[in-house]
């Protein structure tokens, strides 16, 4: 099964990133946007996995989450990657990311432990929001998104984050369907 392990959002986070996501709409450039629904921050993506390691899994986030305290963060900015000029991936990006930073290198050791690939890239702490498809009304879009940045530092909103989560995702038509298979609660 496709597996990934995520920080849920609350609702009136998604809420938040769906009015972002609609003001990003009004530029029509060619985007497939994540639906708000499916919005989360993902901490390691495991890719296909046999149903066996699920419990191995399910202890390694146990441990991992018994050694972390719930944490607060904080929405920052809209950024793009890989650069401004030629966005592939639209994401919001988060401050106080020093435990998210911490529990995705704790997970990343412990995933290749039980014989999960590494990473290629480094983490980045970020919420994906939508991907560029093609070149269409990009410049628009580049001008959108500077403007909502100049505006988004008025609002901050910030979350607590008490559970770690691996999710299934079922991959159709008409896009992902995520299922929380568990939660694992952080220390209060």
């Amino acid at each position: 099964m496709r597996t990934f392990i995520a920080i849920e959002l609350p609702e009136e986070i998604k809420t938040i990133l769906e009015r972002i996501q609609n003001d990003l709409k009004q530029t029509h450039a060619d985007v497939k946007w994540v639906n708000p629904e499916n919005i989360h921050l993902t901490l390691k993506f495991l890719g296909e996995i046999d149903e066996d390691l699920i419990e191995q899994i399910r202890s390694i986030l146990n441990g991992i989450a018994q050694k972390n305290s719930s944490f607060n963060i904080c929405l920052s900015n809209l950024g793009v990657f890989p650069k401004l000029q030629y966005p592939r991936v639209i994401w919001i990006g988060i401050t106080n990311d020093q435990p998210v930073i911490k529990i995705a290198e704790d997970l990343e050791k412990e995933m290749i432990k039980i014989g999960l690939p590494a990473e290629s890239r480094a983490f980045s702490s970020h919420i994906t929001l939508g991907r560029v498809r093609s070149p269409l009304n990009r410049k628009i879009l580049v001008e959108k998104l500077e403007l909502l940045n100049q505006n988004f530092p008025s609002l901050k909103p910030d979350f607590k984050v008490s559970n770690l989560t691996l999710f299934k995702s079922t991959l159709t038509p008409a896009g992902p369907i995520y299922e929380a298979l568990f939660r694992c609660p952080l220390k209060d």
